[in-house]
């Protein structure tokens, strides 16, 4: 299945990246899994905006309505944070499901990695690898 059918480039990012300048994605995990509302709204906001004054453009990635989104809008962001954890949280193997269903997930790493490079972003950061849990060096 060619997945590129159903990627969304928000034009700020499709821009950016035509022109040769520095383009960051993020994931949204953080967003709807990994912090209350509001303040998953406000960090992810907060986030963009670090990216944008060191002369960068955010590019948060998603899963919306079964569409691959690189770049949010304010108002998407807004919906996954108020959304919560009633949005999947999206793993490589979801991705074909959410598309095929039209629904929401949100990005893990290989997710939003996947999506970056999709949309030609080759710099991406986050606030955490899985896999290490609390209380496992005992």
């Amino acid at each position: 299945m060619n997945m590129n059918k159903y990627l969304d480039i928000k034009p700020e990012v499709a821009e950016a990246l035509a022109a040769g300048k520095p383009v960051v994605a993020l994931e949204s995990t953080i967003i709807s899994h990994g912090m209350p509302y509001p303040q998953n709204v406000e960090t992810a906001l907060a986030v963009e905006q670090i990216i944008r004054d060191n002369g960068a453009v955010p590019a948060t990635i998603a899963v919306i309505g079964g569409r691959l989104k690189a770049g949010l809008t304010s108002d998407e962001i807004e919906y996954f944070g108020k959304k919560g954890l009633g949005i999947t949280k999206a793993s490589r193997r979801d991705l074909a499901v959410l598309c095929a269903r039209g629904e929401d997930g949100a990005t893990t790493v290989t997710t939003t990695m996947i999506i970056a490079h999709m949309a030609g972003i080759k710099i991406f950061a986050t606030g955490g690898i899985g896999g290490v849990h609390r209380g496992a060096e005992t």
